[in-house]
């Protein structure tokens, strides 16, 4: 069977779909990844996926673009002739279902993380493209042949409300997993008086709670404490509420975090940290940062959000919640792990059984190929224990 998993970003389609990619291969199936072109595409090649690069712009509200845009995706489809089209993000997966449907492709699956800016943000191009993109999901979410794959029970609950599509058409598979044998426990001891390292690791958009992250690292140090904060990813043009660099060269030059950018060898940076914080008010589907930290056996500090409560699920029991937007919150949870080592090992344990339970990556690439099967099956019927074979 020949499958197309077709996203905004190459660094998407490694850093989240890479593994089904390499298990479906090693399956005997055919992968083709599309994205417009990205530096990551010549490693999704060296790992054996066929990449094909689109011109495409995610941001563009350019009509006659996005026809074009349209139109080379049904050029592509109809020359690979794919058994199942998979499209990964709401641009993607509403272009894909509808170049699917033209190009007649026997099954789509799209996939959406989180509710994303249209639905999130009060900016007056968020609320304008609204009714737009709701119009778009009922028409393209609810083919015959197509299935809905979200990340948390929230965001469920949220599509079936605003009536975009059936109840029955949605599968809930949290995140897109974790390799716990690459992401594990480090073997170091956290002594009373090492150095607190905090990390967030994210895209650098103000919902991911940024900001806050700073202001924290200030109070923190105006009380003196010596705690080291750390900033992985980078800023995200496209997006209108991303960090800029020349805030990130004054919080650097402040000397309040050391920022990153881009990392690529995450295992060992987050075996040198000993505390993740994401304290996001996006609506997030299930934040990967959150589960690589939770499988490397740190204690986490997250928000009471759609996606992120799926990772800690209890306050004080497999991780810290804090309040959005509440950088003092923030301040004072890491506070307390700065001064209770014996908590934060007890968190990080707690963390790391969760990752192990929830989401290890083998379990959510199975639950992903019994999506395909289920949506392959001559009656559409879902099945208990679908299982693709070659």
């Amino acid at each position: 069977m020949k499958f197309i998993f077709f996203a905004n970003t190459t660094w998407y389609l490694y850093n989240f779909r890479l593994a089904t990619a390499l298990r479906l291969l090693a399956d005997g199936h055919e992968v083709v990844m599309l994205s417009p072109s990205g530096k990551f595409g010549k490693r999704l090649v060296e790992h054996g996926c066929r990449w094909i690069p689109l011109n495409m712009d995610r941001a563009s509200l350019n009509p006659l673009r996005e026809v074009a845009t349209l139109s080379r995706l049904v050029g592509v489809f109809r020359r690979e002739r794919p058994d199942i089209v998979h499209g990964f993000t709401l641009k993607c997966a509403i272009y894909g279902s509808i170049a699917a449907r033209i190009a007649r492709v026997p099954g789509v699956i799209s996939a959406v993380s989180g509710m994303g800016y249209v639905f999130t943000s009060d900016a007056l191009k968020a609320r304008m493209l609204r009714p737009l993109v709701k119009g778009l999901l009922r028409l393209t979410l609810n083919g015959e042949r197509s299935l809905l794959i979200l990340q948390n029970h929230d965001d469920a609950m949220a599509f079936s409300k605003a009536g975009l599509i059936s109840p029955e058409k949605i599968r809930v598979i949290l995140g897109s997993g974790v390799n716990t044998f690459r992401f594990h426990p480090s073997n170091r001891t956290t002594h009373r008086h090492e150095r607190l390292r905090v990390l967030l690791a994210a895209r650098l958009l103000e919902e991911k709670g940024v900001r806050e992250f700073i202001e924290a690292a200030a109070i923190l140090r105006q009380q003196e404490r010596n705690i080291e904060f750390l900033l992985a990813g980078s800023p995200d043009p496209g997006n209108p509420h991303s960090i800029s660099r020349a805030e990130l060269r004054r919080w650097t030059e402040a000397g309040l975090v050391n920022c990153l950018g881009h990392v690529h060898d995450m295992p060992a940076l987050l075996g040198s940290v000993h505390v993740l914080a994401l304290p996001s008010y996006y609506r997030e589907g299930v934040p990967k940062s959150l589960i690589e930290g939770a499988a490397t056996g740190l204690a986490l500090i997250t928000t009471n959000r759609p996606g992120c409560r799926e990772v800690v699920t209890q306050h004080g029991v497999d991780g810290l919640w804090v309040e959005p937007r509440n950088a003092e919150d923030l301040a004072a949870c890491i506070a307390q792990l700065d001064d209770d080592r014996e908590w934060l090992s007890e968190l990080g344990d707690r963390a790391r059984e969760q990752a192990l339970k929830k989401f290890d990556e083998r379990f959510v690439i199975q639950q992903t190929l019994d999506v395909y099967a289920e949506l392959l099956r001559p009656d559409g019927s879902p099945v208990e224990e679908a299982r693709l074979v070659p």
